[in-house]
């Protein structure tokens, strides 16, 4: 969860870091001396290179997989919401008016309140008493017809499965990884760097170019993590937009 301007500082500072750590152990122990070790260097920075990227690409894939499945589920809420209001024609006048009422009301709450409580990562309410008076007011519906017995059936069928759409919501959006897989990610990608930096080589500026873009390569991946690991915070998050959409179709 990093805003823009954490996302673009961060890198600089690694790479910044990563070159100057270069710098200093050039003067504290000379190329020559590190170039008789480059066989052995070159091995370990193999297999850590190695290790590290199914890491770090392993974590990408991941926490790009749980955004894209909070992204979905948004949209699932926001459909199951639509058919609750659309079902709602099929119900007696006075419940018909009530329920589309609610639905109307639950999509601004959730757009008005539930969006910046979770971009602050606090459990919004608002739309969880909507949600509850619109269970309240479908289980007393006296039906007659059989369209009017069927609409309720379907309708309580979507309210149960918006119902279920939202607390995921909830849950992704208070999840985030584990501290040790950070500790993990954070220490694999600076023992990689560094060991990048064990290279005796004598063209410096060839040598610090490879640090240069290994370091960015790996905090760039870092941040990525850091950006969508959390759907809903940050400057990376799951848009409102199904709501909205919600809203434009709910409209008389």
């Amino acid at each position: 969860m990093l805003n823009t301007t954490e996302s673009v500082l961060i890198p600089i500072f690694a790479v910044i870091g990563s070159l100057l750590f270069m710098a200093g152990l050039n003067r504290i122990w000379a190329w020559e001396q590190r170039g008789a070790h480059n066989d052995l260097i070159g091995w370990q920075l193999s297999i850590l290179g190695t290790t590290y990227a199914v890491i770090l690409g392993f974590m990408l894939y991941a926490v790009w997989s749980n955004f894209g499945a909070a992204d979905l589920n948004v949209d699932l809420e926001a459909n199951a919401l639509v058919n609750v209001y659309q079902l709602a024609a099929g119900l007696p006048e006075q419940q018909r008016v009530q329920l589309q009422m609610l639905a109307r009301s639950y999509a601004e709450a959730v757009i008005d309140q539930d969006w910046p409580e979770m971009a602050r990562n606090q459990v919004p309410d608002q739309s969880q008493e909507i949600n509850r008076d619109m269970w309240k007011m479908l289980m007393t519906v006296k039906v007659a017809s059989p369209v009017e017995i069927t609409a309720e059936d379907h309708a309580l069928y979507e309210l149960s499965a918006l119902t279920e759409h939202r607390r995921t919501r909830l849950l992704q959006s208070t999840s985030q990884l584990p501290a040790v897989l950070w500790f993990v990610l954070i220490v694999g990608g600076a023992v990689t760097i560094a060991s990048s930096c064990l290279f005796g080589s004598g063209n410096a500026g060839l040598h610090g170019l490879q640090v240069f873009a290994f370091s960015l390569l790996i905090t760039m991946g870092l941040v990525a993590i850091a950006d969508i690991h959390r759907p809903f915070q940050g400057a990376v998050h799951v848009s409102d937009y199904a709501f909205r959409r919600a809203q434009q179709n709910m409209k008389d």
